[in-house]
């Protein structure tokens, strides 16, 4: 019964869409670092004309889109995401016409470019923040500042708050005489959107880039924009302790229920979105987006997509998958995540799956290598959209890398300790092009993170030759996106097994498709017509990994299907 609810569900949400389905709304999104993609001029750092180089790359694997890490002129104290100016390129990366290159070669080839954006804070050496440190009548309110409060005579920070990067939020500044407010890195001043004048500029910065050809923007760390209301004497609350963490200077130290998922974040997106709408009408062509990163519950999740009156963002990041899955997880989890998404996702609206970025220990690492193919099979064969961070086709995993050689603002600011903890170095490494020096990511003697040592055997050149490659496997499952029922087609997502997840594909008139994936370490005999209804009695094999004895083309008997230990495959009725 709770199948075929489902069913039904999956059939309201993409049968009614299937003849006028958005570009975005099926397709494969990439997230390229682009400190670690490709180096164009030996500085060991990579660029925009490096990205440029390397298009066709994404054109080969398939992606509709790729979104860049910050890109803009940054003191670079957390590597962007501390902007200094909003319109700008940093020199690190280029220029402005090396940017108007990349969108050009990217519009050439037919690949769409979606730009971060950073609303919550500044750079402490953006020029808004400088002017308002020093009281300029324009700019005095555009940040969050505060005098403290007075204790036993001596000057403390307003409250008790706790910085994502570890102690305070609040930081005296010498000049202005009071504290601002930093969710993240001291040198990233938190923004006061209660000041409209700062959403108008922010506003303008999104118009900025959308004339330019970008087709929308991945919006940053969405919860922390909004604190809570000061009260009548312009105070804060204290947040209360959460009793499961004993480290004071730890973000986690206290719950986050006055500075983060404020009900003003959702408004804010939504005024977004009715900016890409005006700009929709003013340059026409595909519809532009906003992806939003909110780990947040998931019905607040579920309100950035939208409600009655107000559009939301297109694809508000799906984090159930990369948030709670482990090693250890079985069929029936896997199961449980991804039904609860589509059961709570509103009507009309598009699922996405996110299982990599460059906050989050990769896959292979923190799921096992061997079971790289069952989850780009999974991210790739679910219904709506995928987003795949770079890497993650080839089987690129975490790279340790020591303390002295540590450069994440987030771990430098704890200790030898703890620092593996909080790091996310690991992930951000430069790509593996080759078996060359430094995995032909550049010509420079040293790269601005290690590379990992297992780039002669891991790399794109390599696996382009190999039949069952993690890269073949991942250009496979692209072509069979492009299938009519891969598009449009109902959904089933179900666990058959403690250790096998299946997903059936289904649209009238076209074939069906069912995707198993056997997560763990046991051969599993399965009568997928007990499973799913409406199958043919034999089956074709269409994708298959190095774990499968069988290969492309090949029939089974649809009562009978063996798996091998974390085999994952692709199969479609005859």
């Amino acid at each position: 019964m709770r199948a075929l609810q489902l069913i039904c569900l999956l059939a309201l949400v993409f049968g009614s869409q299937a003849a006028d389905l958005k570009w975005w709304q099926t397709a494969s999104f990439y997230q390229i670092y682009p400190r670690s993609f490709k180096d164009s001029d030996g500085d060991g750092v990579g660029d925009l004309k490096g990205i440029t180089q390397q298009l066709p790359y994404l054109k080969e694997i398939g992606i509709t889109a790729t979104w860049l890490s910050p890109i803009f002129t940054s003191p670079m104290a957390d590597f962007g995401y501390d902007v200094a100016n909003l319109t700008e390129i940093d020199p690190i990366f280029g220029t402005m016409e090396d940017f108007e290159a990349l969108i050009e070669k990217a519009k050439a080839i037919g690949v769409k470019i979606i730009l971060d954006f950073v609303p919550n804070h500044t750079s402490d050496e953006c020029e808004w923040f400088i002017k308002s440190a020093a009281g300029d009548p324009e700019y005095k309110d555009f940040y969050v500042w505060h005098p403290g409060k007075i204790v036993d005579g001596v000057r403390q920070p307003p409250t008790n708050w706790i910085s994502v990067f570890r102690g305070s939020m609040w930081t005296w500044h010498e000049q202005r005489q009071e504290y601002y407010l930093h969710q993240f890195h001291a040198k990233q001043p938190d923004l006061n959107y209660r000041n409209p004048k700062v959403m108008d500029m922010m506003k303008d910065v999104f118009r900025f880039w959308l004339r330019r050809g970008v087709s929308g923007f991945r919006v940053d760390a969405v919860p922390h924009t909004f604190e809570i209301s000061p009260d009548a004497e312009g105070n804060y609350p204290d947040e209360p302790r959460n009793p499961y963490v004993n480290d004071p200077e730890d973000y986690e130290y206290f719950q986050h229920i006055y500075t983060t998922n404020q009900p003003e974040t959702i408004d804010m997106v939504y005024q977004f979105r009715q900016v890409l709408e005006e700009m929709d009408q003013e340059l026409g062509g595909d519809d532009r987006i906003i992806m939003t990163e909110a780990y947040a519950p998931l019905d607040v999740i579920m309100q950035y997509y939208g409600n009655s009156t107000h559009d939301g963002a297109q694809i508000p990041f799906n984090f159930q998958l990369i948030s709670n899955l482990n090693k250890n997880s079985n069929a029936y989890y896997y199961d449980e995540l991804i039904n609860t998404w589509l059961r709570n996702m509103p009507e009309g609206k598009t699922a996405n799956w996110v299982l990599g970025n460059h906050d989050q220990s990769r896959i292979g690492s923190r799921l096992g290598e061997d079971r790289i193919d069952i989850i780009n099979m999974l991210l790739l064969t679910l219904p709506g959209c995928s987003i795949t961070y770079n890497g993650e086709e080839i089987g690129m995993t975490d790279v340790w890398i020591s303390w002295d050689e540590t450069v994440d603002p987030q771990a430098c600011q704890s200790n030898p300790e703890n620092y593996e903890r909080l790091t996310r170095d690991p992930v951000r490494t430069p790509f593996h092009w080759n078996d060359n020096n430094l995995a032909g990511f550049t010509e420079s003697s040293t790269t601005w993170l290690p590379v990992a040592d297992n780039y002669k055997y891991v790399n794109v050149k390599r696996e382009r030759g190999i039949s069952y490659s993690h890269l073949n496997v991942y250009k496979q499952l692209q072509n069979l996106r492009r299938e009519t029922t891969i598009q449009k087609g109902e959904s089933e997502v179900k666990a058959l097994s403690e250790n096998v997840l299946g997903i059936k594909r289904s649209l009238a008139g076209y074939p069906t498709y069912v995707v198993l994936l056997n997560i763990h370490d046991h051969v599993e005999s399965l009568n997928l017509n007990s499973a799913f209804s409406g199958l043919t009695s034999s089956l074709e094999y269409v994708v298959v990994t190095d774990r499968s004895p069988r290969r492309k083309g090949d029939l089974a008997n649809t009562d009978l299907i063996t798996l091998m230990p974390k085999e994952a495959v692709v199969l479609k009725t005859v």
